[in-house]
């Protein structure tokens, strides 16, 4: 599909018999966890490499989105409330996601828009509460346009409110669907586009069933640099396009892993990337560091359990400090009382988040 496929007819929206006045629609959209990383990014949102990663169950965005039909067809209009308080400092970025997608979606100016949201775990700290949210968002409104437009295919559905979501935050186009999504072109991946996500389509082995990610909230506090300003780092980076190259590669190699089931190869590839994404991080310039002291601790404590173990536990970060506990659904109990009797004491007030792998997005109502 190309960027023009998802533009609609100047007519679309004339039916009298379809005219919304107002409303509301609620989506409760996950996060997700890459897998394999995106780290810089092109004009428009588009990724300088290819991702996969988990979509997730419980770390959620749920967002009502208010309509009121308006007068004045001019402006975007449109307020904002988190956890049912104003929140003003989120203004300028939804304004710069309205502009983006006017032109897929022109019926913007139209209306007055309250959007009511809430996450089900900390802001900005590393859990890509960008990708859940504005994947919630362009739901809302993709729920919109089909009561406007009528009949939609599914698929239609879906790649475009990837697509929208992507305009908003770039891992937010692998937040639609689930349970592994790819975003980015892949040679050997039918069907895979730099412009949206799409449902991994080759054959998974039942050791990823309900795999399981137990996130450790080393620091809940916002990051110092974000992430829009990491991805920017990457244009003059020494290191950016063998970094592009190995993403691609191990795309390829994970590929392999996600049929054969090999846990402890999923391991390697999936903490390698991890500290290459940090990696790639401490030698911009300028250089800055997410992970705190206590991140390090927590690697160092899953690397011994392993050893002496043999149970198939690993690690993933994602831009921050938080450490996401990776493993298979049939060593949950052995290692969730390695994570209470042992990394608790490295995690802000003893707090972790239990989730696992999920299907992905869900309308909650429309009305």
């Amino acid at each position: 599909m190309t960027e023009q496929q998802f533009i609609p007819n100047p007519d679309s929206y004339k039916d009298d018999a379809k005219t919304l006045e107002s409303g509301k629609v609620t989506w409760e959209s996950p996060s997700n966890i890459a897998l394999v990383k995106y780290w810089g990014k092109k004009k428009d949102q588009i990724p300088e490499n290819p991702s996969i990663s988990f979509t997730l169950t419980n770390c959620k965005t749920i967002t009502t989105l208010h309509f009121y039909k308006k007068e004045n067809t001019n402006v975007f209009s449109f307020d904002v409330f988190l956890d049912n308080k104003p929140k003003d400092d989120f203004k300028p970025k939804i304004e710069t996601f309205f502009k983006r997608i006017e032109l897929y979606l022109s019926f913007l100016k139209d209306y007055h828009f309250k959007i009511e949201t809430t996450n089900t775990f900390p802001h900005s700290s590393g859990i890509a509460s960008s990708a859940s949210g504005m994947s919630a968002l362009a739901l809302c409104l993709m729920s919109m346009e089909k009561q406007l437009v009528g009949d939609m295919e599914q698929t239609y559905f879906n790649n475009k409110a990837s697509f929208l979501a992507r305009l908003g935050s770039g891992s937010a186009c692998r937040s639609i669907e689930g349970d592994l999504v790819v975003w980015g072109k892949h040679g050997n991946i039918e069907g895979s586009s730099d412009l949206f996500g799409v449902k991994y389509p080759y054959k998974v082995h039942e050791n990823f069933r309900n795999y399981q990610d137990t996130i450790l909230l080393v620091d809940k506090g916002e990051k110092q640099v974000s992430s829009t300003v990491g991805h920017n780092l990457m244009h003059n980076h020494p290191f950016a396009q063998e970094r592009f190259k190995q993403a691609h590669n191990n795309l390829n190699t994970l590929m392999g892993i996600l049929e054969s089931g090999d846990l402890n190869a999923f391991i390697a590839i999936v903490e390698s990337e991890a500290l290459t994404l940090h990696a790639m991080m401490m030698t911009s310039m300028p250089y800055f560091i997410l992970m705190k002291p206590n991140t390090l601790e927590i690697i160092n404590k899953i690397w011994s359990f392993r050893k002496e173990t043999g149970l198939h536990v690993g690690f993933t970060l994602d831009a921050g400090a938080n450490v996401h506990v990776l493993y298979p659904e049939n060593e949950h109990a052995r290692i969730l009382e390695f994570i209470n009797n042992e990394l608790v004491a490295y995690i802000e007030n003893g707090q972790y988040i239990a989730d696992k792998i999920g299907l992905g997005a869900r309308q909650v109502e429309f009305r």
